[in-house]
């Protein structure tokens, strides 16, 4: 590098800048957008830090590239950079968002916008989610638009998104995407005054009322209030440090429980999440430690765990036999859906009714909905990955007079009802708990009403993992192998000896199973996915993930009622995702890193 400090009057654009010169023009240019434009002393701190260390590689990775929409909104890792999350990419995204706004509502400077945060935060960066909501909300003061910012950390599901309270999807997200590139310069010294909020007469709080509305609501959920009164299971509760633990209380309360026992050391909010490995319950029962001893002192059957922003549950349960059985994703949708539709067909007797009934799941998840629909005869459909899709998909039923009664995603992401078009953890929480009630009335355990599923409904074994890969080139090499696998365009013709009747790529939108080959779902160049059919009746599909350097895989046996060799079903299972990630992703071959937990 060529140090350029002090070199005085040569002519250099780049003199006296106070930094030194990178040597690559497009970088440099960003270096210095970057110090010219970010008033956090922390993440200046960063970058120049990194410049005075010639860390190029590093530098290029955080300045020259930006946050895309992803399966659940703009997301990335905290820290300096522009495709980071921090106080100035917040401003320009906050900005672009006013821009898209005014051009989609006449009416914004008296409707307003609803900012909410959570518990998250980077001390180094000087970082918080509370903060980047003062920031967001400077932003749309100074343009004196309405602000209804929550006085405290709440669950994602009480913030809505679009005008429908559903995620943004195409096409709002690129063009939203294309106004923060018109206006990535902060408008004035008022974007960073996280004070703005506070002088404000513009400025509002929602939370007692919206808390208020969520709860007399969340009723709607509540089928067996007189057995809830009288239950004596004992549940457990964690809040992974994060916003869950009040609203579960208070909803357990709403049903006529006694409230869960919360694990104290992960009660309280804790940005660094000191408790926990990793601080995503979808990881299992290594995350869930604290939890599942606190379970055994107190002798509850019933573990609840809540993800940080409290849009997510995972649910275990102890058997005397078997110990402790933590539920997956799909099987506690294939639990969730059936309870919902039990009790909608109670307070629903007339067939007839079921013609508008739907339930929702992203393609990736379990097929077992499908299964119900096929024999109960409501509908099913899916949506790409990301409940982004189904939010709109239910905004889209109810203006014809249809209704989702349930919707899940394989990540343990589930909506009981319809009350907000957004997964929703505390909700689920709850009603697993009434469902648990009930079936302990009839002498069955959640476990043991699961296999009664699958006994009328047919097997649904199912494997989801993924690989972690930090080179993007590798990963278009791997889909591209895939798409010319036995030559130009030609798919795989088997994975695991086993025959792959029909494929489907997203991505391409090739569909091989419909009579014109494209695809009915919509195409996402954005990201890859690719599912194959096998002969045998497995599905298997792989994709990027939409948040993360990951390759994900999922495979699902789907087998016809009264198949009961369930550990057939297993190794068969097993057979097929050995070889899906040894054929088709190559681990060793392309240096992905396997799952660890």
């Amino acid at each position: 590098m060529e140090d350029t400090a002090g070199t005085g009057g040569t002519g250099d654009l780049n003199a006296n800048l106070g930094w030194r010169r990178t040597g690559d023009p497009k970088l440099d240019k960003a270096v210095q957008q970057w110090l010219d434009w970010d008033r956090n002393k922390w993440t200046r701190a960063q970058v120049e830090s990194l410049v005075a260390a010639g860390r190029l590689e590093d530098l290029r990775s955080r300045l020259c590239s930006r946050m895309s929409f992803g399966t659940a909104g703009l997301r990335a890792p905290m820290g300096a950079g522009f495709n980071r999350i921090n106080d100035l990419t917040v401003i320009q995204s906050s900005q672009g968002l006013h821009a898209y706004l005014c051009r989609c509502f006449a009416d914004l400077g008296s409707r307003g916008v609803v900012i909410g945060y959570d518990t998250r935060g980077q001390e180094e960066s000087g970082c918080s989610s509370q903060r980047l909501a003062k920031l967001t909300a400077a932003v749309m003061l100074s343009r004196d638009v309405p602000v209804h910012l929550f006085s405290s950390f709440v669950p994602t599901p009480y913030v809505v998104y679009w005008c429908s309270g559903a995620q943004i999807a195409s096409p709002h997200d690129k063009e939203v995407l294309r106004c923060i590139e018109e206006q990535l310069e902060p408008w004035s010294a008022s974007c960073w005054d996280e004070e703005l909020v506070d002088r404000s007469s513009l400025r509002t709080d929602p939370l007692t009322q919206i808390n208020s509305c969520y709860m007399d609501d969340l009723t709607s959920l509540c089928f067996h209030r007189d057995l809830n009164s009288s239950c004596t299971l004992k549940f457990v509760h964690s809040s992974f440090h994060g916003v869950g633990h009040d609203f579960v209380q208070q909803a357990f309360r709403v049903f006529g429980f006694v409230p869960p026992v919360p694990v104290p050391e992960q009660k309280d909010p804790d940005p660094n999440f000191s408790s926990v490995r990793c601080p995503n319950p979808e990881e299992g029962e290594s995350v869930l430690e604290l939890s599942l001893l606190l379970a055994e002192r107190e002798n509850a059957r019933i573990v609840l765990a809540t993800d940080p922003d409290a849009d997510r549950l995972a649910v275990a349960e102890r058997s005397d036999e078997r110990g402790w059985k933590v539920f997956s994703g799909n099987e506690l949708a294939a639990l969730l859906g059936w309870w919902m539709f039990f009790n909608w067909k109670e307070s629903h007797p007339d067939p007839a009714d079921t013609n508008s009934v739907y339930m929702l799941a992203t393609t990736v998840s379990s097929k077992i909905l499908q299964a119900f629909a096929r024999i109960e005869g409501f509908h099913f459909e899916e949506t790409l990955p990301g409940f982004k899709w189904i939010g709109n998909r239910i905004h889209e039923l109810s203006k014809t007079g249809n209704r989702v009664i349930f919707a899940f995603e394989e990540s343990i992401g589930f909506l009981c009802g319809s009350i907000v078009p957004e997964k929703d953890g505390v909700g689920a929480a709850v009603v697993v708990a009434e469902m648990a009630a009930y079936l302990q009335t009839r002498k069955l355990s959640l476990n043991q009403q699961l296999q009664n599923i699958y006994r009328t409904y047919g097997y649904h074994v199912s494997k989801t993992s993924y690989v972690t890969c930090n080179d993007p080139p590798t990963i278009q090499r791997i889909f591209s192998r895939i798409r010319n696998f036995a030559g130009d365009g030609s798919y795989p013709k088997a994975c695991g000896g086993i025959r792959i009747v029909h494929v489907r790529d997203v991505t391409t939108g090739y569909d091989s199973s419909r009579p014109d080959l494209r695809s009915v779902l919509p195409v996402s160049r954005s990201s890859q996915m690719i599912t194959f059919t096998l002969q045998n009746g497995v599905v298997a599909t792989l994709r990027t993930s939409g948040t993360e350097p990951k390759i994900k895989y999922y495979t699902e046996f789907c087998a016809a009622p009264g198949d009961s060799d369930v550990a057939q079903l297993e190794v068969e299972l097993r057979k097929v995702t050995d070889a899906l990630l040894d054929e088709f992703l190559e681990p060793d071959k392309n240096h992905l890193i396997r799952r660890s937990v």
